[in-house]
């Protein structure tokens, strides 16, 4: 595609030279209204200097995706280059799991493109109509060089593209509505079904999956709020844990969970429910407590709402965590940063001690400061 010449304005020049790979829609000038959503830009300065190449994106508060910094084209070859080297980084990967994240956006130079792997399967999403091309590009290539070549390629929408964006497609192979993985030692299942989550599942959480799969569970009680496909579940089942009670608003979520994340049935119940109604009023105490909401928040002013329900949250999950017992805590979205999610959780849950904090994991690189989303800890209860 030939990209279209761009002048930025100053205050974006200075973004972009911090190293962020995005220009958000009130730093354009009134140039940019000629620009039509997927167009691609040559961007320049005041000395008509390219500084860089981009991705237009016409909706939402981000309006440029940046593709390449300097003057160098985006070509094919560097395409390739990028990906080769994206899942080189991610090798060592390899003798722990069949799943992982192959492509994750602005963190590997491929904006909006995010490609994940389930053992035999590959899945290709794209989060901007500029990125569709580069999406299909990307899973093709990969398709050919990967080292144990995937049997099907399927190019899903992302989950706020799914009303008017374009529909699944099979790029390779056979549409599966299944795909499987295993992680650690333990089989996983990935709901590819149109209705699904995101690619089929959260691979950023392998590194939780690790943490409850190690711990001491032996004859212990775990409570799993907002549980999804039941892995975190599954894997509290592999530590031991001699009852797993699974909670989440989604009938069909905890379905899938009880048809393929159980190994013994008599450890499980699945409760379909609406955790922050039922959390409050619920009786028991449990060893290990799992919360993991989902982000809740897609604009800063909506972060203080976001916040009071955290403290809500967590206040419930003390209350029914045995002394001696531990409360995971998580946040997905970047809009909350680490230390105010942190000094929330710690007011929330009181006399609980911070134990542990986990890194991001290795195919979701954080390299700006928005794909620093997922924050999880755990935190011990006095005994």
């Amino acid at each position: 595609m030939r990209p279209r010449r761009y002048q930025l304005k100053k205050d974006a020049i200075a973004i972009l030279g911090r190293g962020h790979p995005w220009i958000f829609r009130d730093q354009l000038s009134t140039a940019a209204a000629v620009f039509h959503d997927g167009d691609w830009l040559r961007l320049v300065d005041g000395a008509n200097k390219v500084v860089g190449h981009g991705i237009y994106e016409a909706a939402g508060a981000v309006a440029i995706r940046l593709l390449r910094r300097g003057p160098e084209p985006v070509t094919v070859a560097y395409l390739k280059h990028l990906l080769d080297v994206a899942v080189e980084r991610r090798a060592a990967l390899a003798d722990r799991t069949t799943g992982m994240r192959l492509v994750h956006g602005e963190s590997d130079a491929l904006p909006a493109v995010v490609i994940d792997r389930f053992g035999d399967t590959l899945v290709a999403t794209s989060y901007s109509a500029g990125a569709d091309a580069l999406t299909r590009f990307a899973a093709g290539y990969l398709a050919r060089t990967l080292p144990s070549p995937p049997t099907s390629v399927l190019l899903r929408p992302a989950h706020r593209r799914r009303a008017d964006g374009p529909g699944p497609r099979v790029l390779r192979g056979t549409d599966t509505q299944l795909a499987r993985f295993r992680e650690d030692g333990i089989d996983y299942a990935v709901d590819l079904s149109p209705g699904g989550q995101k690619t089929g599942t959260y691979l950023d959480l392998r590194g939780l999956r690790q943490v409850i799969a190690s711990l001491p569970l032996a004859g212990a009680h775990v409570l799993n709020l907002f549980a999804f496909s039941g892995m975190l579940g599954r894997a509290a089942e592999a530590a031991g844990a001699a009852q797993v009670t699974q909670v989440d608003q989604s009938e069909r979520a905890l379905a899938f969970a009880a048809a393929h994340h159980v190994g013994a049935a008599a450890r499980h119940r699945f409760l379909v429910e609406d955790v922050f109604d039922w959390l409050p009023g619920t009786d028991g105490l449990y060893d290990l407590v799992i919360v993991d909401p989902p982000s809740m928040t897609s604009k800063m002013a909506q972060v203080p709402k976001v916040l009071a329900a955290y403290r809500k949250l967590y206040r419930a999950a003390a209350r029914v965590t045995r002394p001696g017992g531990v409360v995971v805590a998580a946040c997905c979205t970047s809009r909350i940063e680490r230390a105010t999610f942190n000094h929330t959780v710690a007011e929330a849950l009181g006399t609980f001690k911070k134990t542990l904090e986990l890194p991001p994991e290795p195919d979701h690189p954080v390299t700006f400061p928005e794909s620093d989303y997922l924050k999880i800890s755990l935190w011990t209860k006095p005994g």
